[in-house]
């Protein structure tokens, strides 16, 4: 499974991709506006650092203007994932976007329908929210894998990019029911690392090196 970084900020990004552990980038809206920087410059940056996808969102709302938005962004690098909403002026962009070649990330899926409308639009992309599912005590792992099983079905080539990821055990929960990405936050990705029998078991190591005076350099 793939592993996109969800964020805007420049110094978290280098610092997992410096350890092989970003495939790509996901920003949005939000994202940007946390980071205090021009959506453009902050998108180029990034692009400029990590070789995968890096998803740039629109925020018109009428598919004419969304599809400005996404040709804009487009430009900006050969690794722009322009990412719309799954909405039918969103679906309108992905098909006409996907069609001129352009990677198309459809953001804010919550139903193995709509996934399915956006395989046959096109997009390269779709990003379930399992943990926005979860709040309102919905399983949202559940509809990864109804979206794994439709796709498999037929064949579909849309990447399923687990999104509103909250946890480490979601991270491994979407590799084992097959997402093909899954996009977190850089201390999500660190927690994976984490365990308390690691931590035990080092302070045992480190007590015994400490009374028995071993010492390396």
């Amino acid at each position: 499974m793939k592993f996109f970084v969800d964020t805007a900020e420049i110094d978290q990004i280098k610092e997992l991709n410096d350890l092989g552990m970003v495939d790509g980038v996901t920003t949005n809206p939000s994202l940007i506006a946390k980071s205090g920087r021009d959506i453009l410059e902050v998108t180029k940056e990034i692009c400029d650092m990590v070789s995968g996808p890096v998803s740039a969102e629109v925020v018109a709302l009428e598919a004419d203007d969304m599809l400005a938005e996404g040709r804009k962004l487009a430009k900006i690098a050969d690794n722009i994932a322009v990412k719309v909403p799954l909405t039918w002026a969103g679906l309108k962009t992905c098909k006409t976007l996907s069609d001129e070649g352009t990677m198309v990330n459809v953001t804010l899926c919550f139903s193995a329908n709509q996934a399915l409308l956006a395989a046959k639009a096109g997009a390269t992309f779709i990003s379930p929210f399992i943990g926005r599912l979860d709040d309102l005590n919905l399983d949202g792992l559940e509809l990864i894998e109804d979206i794994r099983t439709i796709y498999d079905n037929y064949g579909f080539e849309t990447n399923i990019l687990a999104a509103s990821i909250r946890s480490a055990n979601h991270m491994s929960d979407c590799a084992k029911i097959g997402a093909d990405v899954a996009t977190a936050p850089p201390n999500v990705i660190k927690a994976m690392a984490n365990h308390v029998l690691t931590d035990k078991g080092l302070a045992a190591f480190m007590a015994d090196a400490k009374k028995a005076g071993i010492s390396i350099l």
